[in-house]
């Protein structure tokens, strides 16, 4: 059973949270404060966190880069703010989605078990077009471009043998990326590869975690180049990095 730590101050939108996602057969644990929740996370694991980021004590902002600090678990934001600024400060510091409230129990419920099927191997990209690699063995899940080596079985991305702490949403575009070096994907094609409900999000979301990704490929390299931006057009991997 996936464990699922909510943080919510307001006890009305917890309960109803918490119906949701327990009718959907997810072990939720609740908690109303942010310090509670970062000391939470650094114990023991949690498989996802609903969070919400006007919390009394500290922002949700702010709790997102302590857990960040300790733990890759997806995290999905709750917030009365709707400004896309705050969303895509939201995802830069790692959040993997934002839910703007009032909103939908059933629908958070759905967005949580899209990531948690992201995160166990069930990605929305093609495992056949990745499976044609550059290896000997046609079931290779190995995808090698350069100096990345992508491998879908594992969900594990190295750049110079040093595996990448990536998020669903950054895997699955580099994924995409990865499968034809120098074509150019869309933000609207890799939205609509790596999302499950891609009219859900915001233009934004694509350049923000490309922006993280590239981030995090210049923690191994502070040259690293990889991702090629065509202004107008979208994104693509350079053949040679």
């Amino acid at each position: 059973m996936h464990k699922v730590l909510l943080v919510e101050d307001e006890q009305g939108i917890a309960d109803n949270v918490i119906y949701a996602l327990t009718q959907e057969g997810l072990d939720v644990e609740w908690l109303s404060l942010g310090q509670p929740a970062i000391a939470r996370c650094q114990q023991s694991q949690v498989d996802l966190v609903i969070l919400d980021v006007g919390l009394p004590d500290v922002s949700g902002f702010e709790v997102c880069k302590s857990i960040r600090s300790v733990s890759n678990v997806p995290v999905i934001f709750l917030t009365a703010r709707g400004d896309e600024i705050d969303r895509v400060v939201g995802l830069e510091i790692g959040g993997d989605d934002y839910v703007v409230k009032p909103f939908s129990p059933r629908e958070l419920a759905a967005r949580v078990k899209a990531i948690l099927r992201r995160q166990s191997g069930l990605l929305n990209v093609s495992a056949a077009s990745t499976a044609s690699v550059e290896s000997d063995d046609s079931q290779s899940s190995v995808l090698v471009r350069g100096r990345l080596r992508l491998d879908s079985q594992l969900k594990r991305v190295f750049y110079d043998d040093q595996m990448l702490d990536l998020t669903a949403y950054e895997y699955g575009i580099l994924e995409v990326l990865m499968q034809q070096p120098e074509r150019i994907y869309s933000r609207e094609l890799l939205m609509e590869k790596v999302w499950r409900s891609p009219e859900e999000s915001f233009d934004r979301a694509v350049d923000t975690h490309i922006k993280t990704l590239r981030a995090k490929l210049k923690q191994v390299d502070e040259q690293a180049d990889v991702i090629k931006t065509h202004r107008g057009l979208g994104y693509s991997l350079k053949a040679e990095q």
